[in-house]
């Protein structure tokens, strides 16, 4: 039975669908990319970030794209957290772990009653709209008038979680994620302590997690 999911949400630029340590997609929609090769389809969902690559390849592929490669900055990240805090008031979901780092999101939130893509989709949503609002959006410099902003996320993929030991292993990695970075762990008040559900933290605490 699912029991979870572990969400990656990558910002635009990080992941290429030719990306040599393999990708996500079944096609390149984009003609100036098909020189460094054919959609590198993997078999699962499983986060290869840290296959050996050509690293060289991947960033002469970035060079062709419309805009540059997104890395959110510091605020960025603070303004992201505040879309989450949004995203969880809105629709409930309980978040037992998220990293926001500066070119991709980790997260693992427990099964809702919206499916998977949904509540992936709305909390992209969520997290677009509040960097619009604070004015911080990354490509908000190659806005059209009239326009809104490119879209600053790429690919978005996700494992399910079916048993309580990938759960145990899904959350201490969100966790540490900052670490392979050199940077803190993070900590957010709109996550919950496992196994502790977003409606019981609320009626703990009185409150919700922001």
């Amino acid at each position: 039975m699912v029991i979870a999911y572990h969400v990656i949400m990558s910002a635009y630029g990080f992941w290429l669908p030719n990306d040599p340590r393999g990708s996500w997609s079944d096609n390149i929609r984009k003609f100036e990319l098909l020189c460094f090769g054919p959609p590198t389809r993997v078999r699962n969902n499983e986060f290869v970030a840290h296959v050996p690559h050509n690293r060289r390849l991947r960033e002469a592929a970035k060079e062709v794209l419309d805009y540059p490669p997104v890395v959110f900055t510091a605020e960025q990240i603070e303004v992201i957290g505040k879309g989450f805090a949004q995203f969880v008031e809105k629709s409930g979901v309980t978040f037992w772990a998220v990293s926001i780092l500066d070119d991709h999101i980790h997260a693992v939130y427990m099964r809702h009653r919206y499916k998977s893509e949904m509540v992936n989709n709305l909390l992209k949503g969520e997290l677009t709209k509040s960097l619009v609002e604070w004015d911080v959006h990354p490509l908000r410099s190659h806005v059209r008038p009239g326009d809104r902003p490119p879209p600053c996320w790429g690919r978005k993929w996700w494992t399910v979680i079916d048993n309580l030991d990938h759960l145990q292993q899904a959350i201490p990695y969100v966790e540490d994620n900052p670490l392979m970075d050199g940077r803190h762990r993070q900590t957010w008040g709109f996550v919950v302590p496992y196994p502790i559900t977003l409606a019981e933290w609320k009626a703990k605490k009185g409150q919700t997690p922001v």
